[in-house]
């Protein structure tokens, strides 16, 4: 019997990490013509002074926020102290760095675990406490097809994700009790900036993977091929309705997962096929290494 979630009749106040382009962004905008209270952030306001007016104009506040650093749970602290409840935490900064997974440095392999997990987890521990308080809340983690079905050049961008998932998935069990969910967003490609600027590895790529899958992925998004399918406006149209319960949200505020992209809906394909396959094979395996009591 599934859960079921309340959610209060008021405005909700919504905290969006890496507000300032893409899917944050889209959010962010969506959230304010909607009546609802939002707090932005980025690591560097003072470069986006245009969009700090424009949220703020609109009743809004936008707050330096870098998720890597280990004190940025003291900005929902802070917040929290001065009477802006977070109804909404929505873990959406995060950018990707292409190489074979050989090549990488201890460096590159550390500050992705920190953008994509150890921050954002930092910040639901944070909001966690008040949201279980006040018996209401509603986590949002951005995830990917990446960390569903792994592509080659994407290890710690997957690994991070994955990370992620796997501890939305325990804790979704752990604060139902408390009126509180936990929403995984998984998004295939999309019109965001993750795909005009790729990051790539440090170390030079050895001679073996040249023409491979990984190289050829790393070529094309770095050679500006990259040709999303996804309209980020209608991504985030269907997440916010999905956190509100309105529009086709309306009724699934007790769903865990909300897949996004036709690209994504193939992969998740994917998944199930080879997983059916696998019991298929070794579905007798499998279940004939029991203890014998």
């Amino acid at each position: 019997m599934a859960t079921k979630f309340t959610t209060p009749n008021r405005p909700l106040t919504w905290l969006i990490t890496g507000s300032s382009s893409g899917f944050g962004l889209s959010l962010a905008r969506l959230v304010q013509q909607n009546g609802h209270k939002l707090i932005a952030t980025s690591r560097n306001p003072s470069r986006t002074p245009d969009l700090v007016k424009e949220v703020e104009s609109k009743g809004g506040k936008w707050v330096a926020l870098n998720v890597d650093d280990k004190d940025a749970a003291k900005v929902i602290e802070e917040l929290e102290a001065g009477g802006e409840h977070i109804d909404i935490l929505v873990n959406n900064a995060g950018f990707a760095i292409y190489a074979p997974f050989e090549c990488f440095t201890e460096d590159e392999v550390r500050a992705q675990m920190e953008t994509l997990y150890f921050g954002p987890a930092r910040l639901i521990r944070a909001a966690l406490p008040h949201m279980r308080k006040r018996r209401f809340g509603v986590i949002v983690n951005m995830s990917s097809g990446a960390a569903l079905e792994g592509r080659e050049s994407m290890s710690t961008y997957g690994a991070g994700k994955a990370a992620m998932d796997g501890l939305s998935r325990v804790l979704l069990k752990e604060v139902a009790a408390f009126n509180i969910r936990v929403l995984t967003v998984l998004l295939g490609t999309f019109n965001t900036n993750m795909g005009n600027v790729p990051v790539m590895g440090k170390n030079p790529v050895p001679e073996d993977y040249k023409d491979s899958a990984t190289d050829q992925i790393m070529q094309y998004m770095n050679g500006g091929k990259f040709d999303p399918d996804g309209d980020k406006d209608k991504a985030m149209k269907a997440v916010f309705e999905v956190v509100t319960g309105t529009g086709i949200g309306k009724g699934l505020e007790a769903e865990k997962f909300l897949p996004l992209g036709r690209d994504l809906s193939a992969r998740i394909q994917l998944i199930q096929d080879y997983l059916s396959h696998t019991v298929e094979v070794l579905g007798d395996v499998a279940n004939n290494v029991y203890l014998e009591k």
